[in-house]
Formats: structure tokens, C-alpha cells, sequence
């Protein structure tokens, strides 16, 4: 196994990563520091995902071919600058969590092992009140991506009924995420709820394409999991490399609201998108996104929505 250690200073703070040149994708031969490098690298996109908020640190140790293990309690031995906020969950447990805020804390979980980030839908400030509506979109063997877009605007006009406005998002794997700011005023149990209702609605609408059928035997299509808005769930986020043979990345579409079926190339191999949700950073009072009702920005004429891979995001990083 490789040995030794390297220092990477990032903001005035040092993060040791220990082993960087263990292998943590062998298909690609991508090793621990590249995987620190890449969130460096895309740190403004990731944070805007996943800073702020408490994270489960969800650790390959052995790389993504390994087992992984959920650490929700944050380890001891721990730099002083690391934050982390009790959270309390429905069994009566509790757990202090890493809260990431900036790219030093990132690359710090990177070195424990941390492939993908694995965010609440909360804030630090504000435990019980989630901020963000998740629709995941999960696909059952044999489904296509063509079918998994048809669903992903169904569900974007659902939202968009009921004023929410729907950012969309990769899962880096098969399926397909639509996150939706709200206003943090709601308890989880409302939200779930409202995601309930809102996958109810979706396979209203589209019942040959979409199921919100909580029994697998009973799916069909594209599963809309509103049980990811339960308190104790968390989803990859934007930005999030995935334990995938190729280093797949989670990755925002770019155009927000304009998704078309036609603009996505590559779900898997996704880039570091040069727009990220800019507006997603706050919450409005009517419980859209900030800023939503600004304009998506065109893409060039002619340009697709084609996907990278943790390997095109370093070289564009200059490593």
C-alpha cells in the first residue's frame, strides 16, 4: 500500500493527506490526492451543495471498489477548524456531524476517504427545518435515459404548478436528482409529505412512465423517492465524485429550467459545470429559489450539454 504524506496548503490551512498515492479508481488509476485535487478544484460548485450543512462522512477506505462504511459521529481526532453540529435523530440517537465550509474542510474529508458528499437537506443554523425539497428520480433495471428525461420534466412542471422552481442535477449513476429550495418553515414530516404528494402527482400525469409505488414488486419505470426527504436521508450532491468504475460525477444541467432531452449527451461523465446553480444560495419568502425568476443563460448555438470525467476535471484544473 503506499505510503508517506503530503501537505497541500489551501487558504492559509494545511490538510496532510495521508497515502496520496493510494488508488482509489483502478480503471482510471485515480488515487487519493487526485481526488482531493478535484474538490479544490470545484470547490465553489461543491459548497454550494454541500457547505453549511451537515454531512455523513461516507468513507471508502479501500477505494471505490471497497465496502463503505456511513460515519455519521464526526471522528475525534479531528483538526480544531473542522465544524460540527449535534444533530438528533428519530431513534433518539444523536451525532455530531462535519459541517464543510470551505475547500480546506473538503479536502479534508477527501483524505478519510469521502468519494462522494453526502449532505442533509438543513443548515447548520437550523436542524429541523429543511430548506430543500429532493425529488430523486431511480429507475428500475431496463429503464432508459431517454424515459428518466421525460420523467425529470414532468416532475419539473409539478413544481413549477405549485411555484417551486426545480434544479436539476445528475446522480453521477443511473438515476437523476431535481432539488427544490423552500423556504425553511416546514418540519420534516410536512416535507415528506409534500414529496409524497408530489410524486403522487407526477405519476398522475405520466402513469406509464413514472411510479411513486413504495414496493419494488409494485414499480414500474422511474421511482419518484420521496423518502429521501426523510429526516435521517441524505443524497449525493452536485459536484460529488461517485464509486463508479469510470469516476462518474454528480453534475448540475446547465440551463436550469430550459432542460430538454436533446441538451443532455453523457449523463455519466459529467464536467465541472462553469455555471453552477448561481442562484441556489438562499430561499425566497413564496418558497422559490432566489433568484428564479432571473433568466437561465443560453448555451452557444450548437454546443451540447456533453459530461466529463474526474479525469478531464484535473486536466482542466491544471494538474
Amino acid at each position: 500500500m503506499p505510503d508517506g504524506k503530503q501537505s497541500l496548503e489551501i487558504g492559509g490551512t494545511t490538510v496532510v493527506i495521508s497515502n496520496p498515492g493510494k488508488v482509489y479508481f483502478p480503471h482510471t488509476g485515480h488515487t487519493k490526492l487526485d481526488l482531493a485535487r478535484y474538490y479544490l478544484a470545484v470547490a465553489d460548485g461543491a459548497l454550494r451543495g454541500a457547505g453549511g450543512r451537515p454531512n455523513v462522512l461516507k468513507r471508502f477506505v479501500n477505494g471505490a471498489g471497497g465496502e463503505p462504511f456511513f460515519q455519521k459521529r464526526a471522528p475525534d481526532k479531528r483538526p480544531g477548524w473542522i465544524e460540527t453540529v449535534l444533530l438528533s435523530f428519530p431513534s433518539g440517537r444523536t451525532a455530531e456531524e462535519v459541517v464543510p465550509r470551505d475547500p480546506a474542510a473538503l479536502a479534508w474529508m477527501a483524505n478519510l476517504g469521502c468519494i462522494d458528499l453526502n449532505p442533509h437537506p438543513v443548515r447548520a443554523e437550523d436542524l429541523d427545518h429543511p430548506d430543500e425539497l429532493r425529488v430523486d428520480l431511480d429507475p428500475v433495471p431496463g429503464v432508459e435515459w431517454p424515459q428518466i428525461l421525460q420523467v425529470a420534466l414532468v416532475a419539473r412542471d409539478v413544481l413549477t404548478d405549485f411555484g417551486l422552481t426545480g434544479w436539476p442535477k445528475t446522480s453521477g449513476s443511473r438515476g437523476f436528482h431535481i432539488y427544490a429550495r423552500i423556504e425553511p418553515r416546514w418540519g420534516f414530516t410536512d416535507v415528506r409529505r409534500a414529496a409524497v404528494a408530489l410524486a403522487r402527482e407526477v405519476e398522475r400525469r405520466a402513469p406509464d412512465l413514472a411510479t411513486a409505488q413504495w414496493w419494488k414488486e409494485e414499480r414500474h419505470g422511474v421511482f419518484v423517492d420521496y423518502n429521501q426527504n426523510a429526516k435521517d436521508r441524505t443524497v449525493a450532491s452536485a459536484y460529488s465524485v461517485r464509486p463508479t468504475r469510470d469516476a462518474r460525477v454528480s453534475t448540475e444541467v446547465a440551463g436550469g429550467a430550459r432542460l430538454r432531452p436533446r441538451r443532455v449527451h453523457d449523463r455519466h461523465r459529467a464536467r465541472p459545470v462553469r455555471r453552477p446553480w448561481r442562484p441556489v444560495g438562499g430561499h425566497g419568502r413564496d418558497g422559490r429559489v432566489a433568484g428564479a425568476a432571473a433568466r437561465p443563460r443560453r448555451r452557444a448555438r450548437g454546443r451540447r450539454a456533453r459530461g466529463r470525467s474526474l479525469a478531464a476535471a484535473l486536466r482542466q484544473a491544471g494538474r
